[in-house]
């Protein structure tokens, strides 16, 4: 299962709104069978990273997406969540 696009509204941040959506993305991925959660961060989402981390996710890979990336200093990083059991 992928994650993609998770986001709070910057007036309602800091309210555990984002940890209860990840908490309920795990059930509903485990619900169905599946194993491992995915997902994609940039560098430039430092409490985005710290979030996913805080949540039990670990970043498996770092890309950088072109040239211009790497000139920039700018990285993707990938990360996983592996639930017990699933197909």
């Amino acid at each position: 299962m992928e994650l993609k696009r998770m986001s709070v509204s910057k007036e309602h941040r800091g309210q555990g709104i984002a940890k209860a959506l990840i908490g309920e993305v795990l059930r509903f991925t485990r619900a169905r069978g599946y194993r491992t959660v995915m997902l994609t961060t940039s560098n430039l989402q430092v409490p985005a990273m710290r979030l996913y981390e805080g949540q039990g996710f670990r970043k498996v890979s770092t890309y950088t997406p072109s040239l211009l990336g790497v000139l920039l200093r700018f990285k993707f990083f990938r990360y996983r969540y592996d639930l017990p059991g699933g197909t």
